[in-house]
């Protein structure tokens, strides 16, 4: 694969990642939303059919790695880092593509939702869901859950631990999918397996943080919710940002040593 080809194609799958993902949450959470109070379960559900959308898009291009956690471990995999910044800035810049559109394909449930006045402060105001979250969140604004994740609960090392575990999950059921089918992974049907990964991550281990277990599909999004000028957005709880990103590039390197222990 090329540099350009693993450029692009990174870029296109992690947007169609983000928009399709964040997408869900923008359904689940905005007013005037035909899915609005869905539920966990189409989040969860909805996260796991992005990601198999996307990798299914992304992987005669770049292989679809479309996560920076999931390129570092194949990289201490093989013990070769020379595309790693080529596929981190494909990732970081298709999450931002992909909640750009996000935004776009919502826009008039943003602004309903962002001016209602018992969400930004109007009468009975406090006894909403929304500043519940956001009391939960400090420095969260009422609709940054569709663009990048939070705590339920804010204890830095319980967070941190949530989102190395879960990353370790994910990046060793990808790696070990090589290992069957004589060694030639398992074709079309791994993304389909990766996806109910993912499903199955956020029903069991999404709960504590939102399971972000990717660094550029939290990140990524977060920068665009700075930027984008929606109406009393609120702020992008930048004091928890870094979790979401060192937390699953901790967990890939852990999962990366798993496998060179215990499989290789």
């Amino acid at each position: 694969m090329s540099s350009s080809d693993i450029f692009i194609g990174e870029t296109i799958g992690t947007a169609v990642l983000i928009l399709l993902g964040g997408g869900v949450c923008a359904a689940v959470t905005l007013k005037a939303s035909k899915a609005r109070g869905a539920g966990w379960l189409a989040i969860a559900f909805g996260w796991g059919f992005a990601v198999m959308t996307a990798v299914y898009i992304s992987a005669p291009l770049s292989g679809a790695h479309l996560n920076p956690a999931v390129t570092l471990a194949l990289a201490i995999k093989d013990d070769d880092y020379s595309n790693l910044a080529t596929y981190w800035g494909g990732q970081l810049l298709g999450a931002m593509i992909g909640a750009a559109l996000v935004w776009v394909a919502y826009y008039g449930q943003f602004l309903a939702h962002l001016t209602d006045r018992e969400i930004v402060g109007g009468p009975g105001a406090q006894a909403t869901r929304t500043k519940a979250v956001e009391a939960q969140e400090t420095g969260a604004g009422p609709v940054l859950g569709i663009f990048s994740t939070g705590p339920e609960i804010r204890n830095i090392v319980q967070n941190l631990a949530t989102e190395i575990i879960g990353t370790v999950v994910l990046i060793l059921a990808i790696l070990t999918q090589g290992l069957n089918d004589n060694g030639n992974g398992l074709g079309t049907l791994g993304a389909l397996i990766t996806a109910f990964v993912v499903v199955s991550i956020g029903l069991s281990l999404g709960g504590p943080t939102g399971y972000a277990i990717n660094p550029a599909r939290d990140l990524g999004p977060r920068i665009v919710h700075a930027l984008l000028p929606l109406p009393n957005k609120g702020g992008s709880d930048w004091s928890y940002a870094w979790i979401p990103v060192v937390g699953p590039l901790i967990g890939g390197a852990i999962a990366a040593g798993i496998y060179n222990v215990a499989f290789a």
